[in-house]
């Protein structure tokens, strides 16, 4: 898979016609784009567009896809500024760090923030689990983090974002995907898919609910990461409690239900080292309310 396949694919899909995508993005040939399109769709493995007469369609795969491909783009964009960046004299360091996935949200809208003073600075993004990203700001290796709380790190100041609601994460086709709403009583016989020690924050959040529901902890399988919870869910025929924001990560043979009445919730903040005296993190944290507001609108929307 190349890059242009998912320009390609975030052109049609955007313009929602391959002869439009064609002629007024790409400038190419409509029969040269289709055949990209189907070379991409083959690497896949699944059907990512449906055609018509009236124009193409997103596939619940395609949809899936166009995020991520969005975000990989996007990355790429950085990757490449960065390194011409580093070709130009040294500047100020200023460096973000994620909980895995959290980025698709948030990144683009940190950015936005950082643009006024993003001449001045060079700005380095990393991915990685909560625990890892509290020892990097101890360390004072990154400036600021979207992670979890983590208590055994005194030295840490928080700023909450927002808080997600967990979701139940099943095959698409199982037999509770056909509700609406799925209670927590309902999965006590399936196979339970918990996460490992590397969320210990989301870990005691389950647990403590599964334990308030009476079904107690449980994990017949435990996952290291976003992408290990899906293809377990797929494969094992088993459900997990995770956050909402992992639905952007879904594959096609997986889907999401809410919780019946009030569901576990788990914060995401932003976190700093209490002694760094950065400008560049006093201007951001000044922003905080703007950034929660920029992305809570588009979420609504």
């Amino acid at each position: 898979m190349e890059l242009r396949h998912l320009r390609y694919f975030v052109a049609v899909a955007e313009e929602g016609s391959v002869t439009l995508a064609a002629e007024r993005r790409l400038h190419t040939s409509q029969p040269s784009l289709s055949r990209q399109l189907r070379d991409l769709e083959y690497e896949v493995g699944v059907d990512l567009l449906t055609r018509s007469a009236q124009g193409v369609a997103l596939t619940a795969a395609g949809k899936a896809f166009l995020d991520n491909a969005r975000l990989a783009l996007t990355q790429v964009d950085a990757a490449v500024e960065a390194a011409r960046r580093a070709a130009r004299p040294s500047k100020p360091l200023f460096a973000v760090g994620f909980l895995t996935g959290q980025e698709m949200d948030w990144l683009p809208e940190a950015m936005n923030i950082l643009k006024d003073v993003l001449p001045d600075i060079e700005v380095a993004v990393s991915s990685q689990y909560s625990p890892d990203l509290a020892e990097a700001l101890t360390r004072k290796k990154i400036d600021v983090a979207f992670m979890r709380p983590e208590p055994d790190h005194p030295d840490l100041d928080y700023t909450p974002v927002t808080r997600e609601p967990l979701v139940v994460i099943l095959p698409s086709d199982h037999r509770l995907a056909a509700g609406e709403e799925i209670a927590i009583q309902d999965i006590a016989d399936e196979i339970f898919i918990n996460v490992s020690k590397t969320a210990p924050a989301l870990g005691a959040v389950i647990d403590g609910y599964l334990e308030r529901s009476g079904l107690g902890p449980r994990a017949d399988h435990a996952i290291d990461n976003i992408a290990m919870a899906m293809s377990l869910v797929a494969s094992t025929r088993g459900v997990a409690l995770l956050p909402a924001y992992t639905r952007n990560f879904m594959p096609w043979s997986v889907t999401s239900r809410p919780l019946v009445g009030a569901a576990p919730t788990i914060d995401l903040v932003v976190g700093y080292h209490r002694g760094n005296m950065s400008e560049t993190l006093k201007f951001f944290l000044s922003r905080i309310d703007d950034l929660i507001d920029k992305v809570s609108k588009k979420a609504s929307g």
